[in-house]
């Protein structure tokens, strides 16, 4: 097992310095974070994600924590923005502790965000300006092969231990990685004319691992896994819960919740609905009349550009009066992803320095129409005044906070509930001026609140409510709640397919979207009682967004006080 012991300072410091010391030493491990944050040196490498190589990050996690035990007991610890820091860090790194020793990793297959999901899209993120970019990129092609052995080495062991993956995700993974086929090569062609030699020769290196892991898991893996449970129990749940939320949750409470605001939702698009189409009968039909004659962009190119306008114009409109936004912040991109993309949009942050903006990324799952009431709020969640005016904010209050705070101690029911939140701000700005927008708001809002559902409902194989529309008094299992979330959304099959796979193999994270928002509002609504009449939503939004990450435990709290 690799030791770490020399990787961070031997004195303790204050918790921010801790804090900072722990993101260099993690860098060394993981080139992705790296490249992430725009470290140079991290772009021609990939990590080791074999057991050695997860225990040596899981090592250093644990030293960290010791010296965070030193560092809040030295002069000065007690300030806010140490303690702040000191209980981010303490948090996060114990809840990933928790899942590191229950051996989760052993068993990480998904659809969505995975460690090869994340060594693939590390590419679309590195610089590509400099024939020294590409050499870099060159190298880092050549390293695909060896972690992609690591990552197999990984799900072995898991298999020795009879730690399955569900099989559902297994197979959706298969067929990503099907698809992916001479994904590396394709981008690689897209180097200069002085490399082209070397690129090729390196992306195919990196195509032929794709194939070989393809291959074993499907003739190995798949197998094997073959009738394991595709849900994970309360006490899994619990465990990623904690992980992805920053608190342990009353689940139960959170289930019910969910139910509270299916109801409220249903209501107001129902009312929405009878202005898009009289009679309708239920808002889906309303909405499936919409893609048929609502509002349409047509092509690729076309879409892109147009959520780049509506990015830009949002900024316009909000920096002044609602936020104050610094010239690095106001930037942000519009991209389309790549081929073999979960279905849901995306956003990247920007790296450290600002080199590289933060980008938003559509998938097109093969389409070129597309429909504006699904994308208006969707991209004011993605990027403006969502993921992106959050998390490019942390980057360029970096300095005030901790590395740490305004990177990798990201809290997904922090960002995932902002983002939420963002949505219903412009609501409540009176952006969404007409049904045909209004409605699609609601219904990403609805896709949410169905999330908090189905996620602890099936994981947890609860039982449906006695006053639900949908199949009362019965258990929740995957069958019904991809039944039920079609049912209640404007998205395609193949949109909510890959959704529940997300769920089935990433429990916990889907719920912090509501969940968060709700801290996001009831944190607004302390701060307002406390200020009355007085109260400046601006001002108060950027301390906000200036806090950096924080849990839910300490989310609430923290923002009643600005």
């Amino acid at each position: 097992m690799p030791h770490i012991a020399s990787s961070q300072p031997p004195t303790a410091r204050l918790p921010r310095q801790v804090a900072d010391a722990y993101v260099d030493a993690l860098v060394a491990l993981d080139p992705v974070e790296g490249t992430f944050l725009g470290v140079r040196e991290s772009h021609s490498k990939l990590p080791d994600l074999s057991p050695a190589g997860l225990a040596a990050v899981a090592d250093l996690a644990r030293e960290t924590l010791a010296r965070l035990d030193e560092a809040e007991r030295a002069p000065g610890a007690d300030s806010d923005v140490e303690r702040r820091c000191a209980r981010l860090l303490r948090e996060r790194l114990t809840a990933a502790l928790a899942v590191h020793e229950a051996d989760e990793h052993l068993r990480e297959v998904s659809n969505l965000g995975s460690p090869i999901h994340n060594a693939r899209e590390v590419f679309t993120v590195t610089p590509t300006d400099t024939d020294e970019d590409w050499a870099a990129i060159a190298e880092r092609l050549r390293a695909v092969p060896a972690a992609f052995a690591g990552y197999r080495e990984t799900l072995a062991l898991g298999l020795d231990r009879k730690l399955h993956a569900a099989p559902r995700p297994t197979e959706t993974f298969i067929g990503q990685l099907d698809e992916w086929q001479g994904w590396f090569e394709d981008f690689a062609a897209a180097g200069p004319q002085a490399l082209r030699e070397e690129l090729t020769a390196a992306a195919r290196t990196a195509d032929a691992a794709t194939v070989e892991l393809r291959d074993w898991m499907r003739d190995v893996y798949a197998p094997a896994v073959e009738g394991a449970p595709n849900v994970v129990g309360r006490e899994r749940y619990a465990r990623w819960s904690r992980y992805y939320n920053g608190t342990d949750l009353d689940l139960d409470e959170a289930y019910a919740y969910g139910w509270s605001e299916f109801h409220r939702l249903l209501a107001e698009m129902r009312t929405e609905a009878e202005k898009i189409l009289p009679g309708a009968g239920t808002p889906w039909v309303a909405l499936a009349h919409l893609d048929e004659h609502g509002r349409h962009i047509e092509g690729v190119d076309e879409v892109r550009e147009w959520l780049q306008k509506l990015m830009d114009e949002a900024i316009g409109a909000l920096d002044g009066t609602h936020f104050e936004l610094a010239d690095r912040v106001r930037e942000v991109e519009s991209r389309i992803a790549p081929p073999g993309s979960a279905a849901a949009p995306y956003y990247t942050p920007p790296s450290e320095d600002f080199s590289r903006p933060g980008r938003t990324w559509l998938p097109t799952m093969g389409q070129t129409r597309f429909p504006v009431y699904d994308l208006v709020s969707t991209w004011y969640h993605e990027g403006v005044p969502g993921h992106h005016l959050q998390l490019a904010q942390w980057a360029h209050v970096a300095g005030d906070l901790s590395r740490y705070q305004a990177t990798l101690g990201i809290v997904s029911a922090n960002a995932e509930g902002w983002a939420l939140y963002a949505e219903r701000l412009m609501d409540e700005l009176g952006f969404l001026t007409d049904a045909e927008t209004r409605i699609g708001y609601l219904d990403a809002q609805m896709m949410r609140a169905c999330r908090v559902i189905v996620d602890i409902g099936m994981h947890l194989e609860l039982e449906i409510p006695a006053d639900s529309p949908f199949h009362p008094g019965e258990r929740w299992t995957p069958e019904l709640a991809q039944e039920f979330f079609g049912a209640h959304s404007s998205r395609p099959a193949d949109f909510v397919e890959s959704e529940l796979t997300r769920y089935l193999s990433i429990p916990g994270q889907a719920i912090g979207y509501k969940l968060g928002e709700r801290a996001w509002l009831l944190g607004r609504a302390g701060a307002q009682a406390a200020h009355g009449d007085s109260f400046d939503a601006k001002a108060w939004h950027m301390a906000a967004l200036s806090q950096g990450s924080l849990g839910l435990d300490d989310l609430v709290e923290e923002l009643s006080k600005l």
